[in-house]
């Protein structure tokens, strides 16, 4: 009996003992699964120009050795431009950013004013510039062959959207750094997502030149709308919904799958 009382009393002390249990929601059990936390390391692992311009030193050439010469690598390109007459890397260099200002005669080209009969709508109200013209614009200013541009990074492709980042090159100059990006909905599209990708980033490069600056004021966007385009009511063949549309002033009436 004495046995059977120290045996309850041992027993009773350990469940007093015993942190009280925690009721974990539904809700709580889902955040911390690997589905709701996403994965945040995608924007981490794009490639960076800031990691690239980092070069590792040249290794120190050992006195007396015979072979020294013959395996030591080429030094790394100076990220600030061409050294002893080699070719710039522009994957990583910064030659010439903002050395001086482009003569009057091509910053008058680049600045000139955007004709509206080059701006496009979109349905959705999106004002832009063809990418065709921005190509243009560079041709008069700098000339066929007078400017380019040079990837500095790999071409990322992601589950819908390819990017790749790339830089604007004037005269051999450094102009814009920017990244391009294009989505896709199917894999035998991503060649033509990529060829795309390159105009998107050159559309953004030729921000920092001044051209088609236009387009992000909004002063001028709502009246390039006012004056030149109109926003109308559509149904869709179809479902029949009906949803707003924009479309220039200038051109015919929505067809089809969207008819006015």
């Amino acid at each position: 009996m004495a046995t059977r009382l120290r045996f309850l009393t041992a027993s009773t002390r350990t469940l007093r003992a015993a942190p009280p249990l925690r009721a974990f929601s539904p809700a709580l059990r889902y955040a911390s699964s690997a589905l709701a936390q996403g994965n945040p390391d995608i924007i981490d692992s794009l490639p960076s120009t800031a990691d690239e311009v980092l070069a590792p030193p040249p290794p120190e050439l050992s006195v007396g050795s015979p072979s020294s010469a013959e395996s030591v690598p080429a030094a790394p390109l100076d990220p600030l431009g061409p050294s002893d007459g080699a070719p710039t890397d522009w994957s990583r260099s910064y030659h010439g950013l903002s050395q001086q200002p482009f003569p009057k005669e091509v910053a008058d080209v680049l600045l000139a004013p955007i004709d509206p009969l080059d701006v496009e709508i979109k349905p959705d109200g999106l004002v832009y510039l063809p990418e065709i013209k921005y190509r243009r614009v560079l041709n008069r200013a700098f000339g066929p062959g007078g400017w380019g541009l040079a990837p500095r990074s790999e071409t990322n492709v992601g589950p819908k959207i390819v990017s790749r980042e790339y830089a604007l090159v004037c005269l051999g100059r450094l102009v814009a750094i920017a990244r391009g990006e294009q989505e896709y909905f199917d894999p035998s599209g991503i060649p033509t997502a990529t060829e795309a990708c390159k105009s998107n980033a050159l559309m953004r490069c030729c921000k920092d030149l001044g051209i088609a600056s236009e387009l992000w004021d909004p002063r001028f966007i709502r009246e390039f709308k006012a004056q030149y385009a109109v926003e109308i009511y559509a149904e869709h063949v179809p479902t029949k919904k009906k949803r707003k549309l924009w479309r220039r002033k200038d051109q015919p009436k929505f067809d089809y799958p969207f008819k006015e």
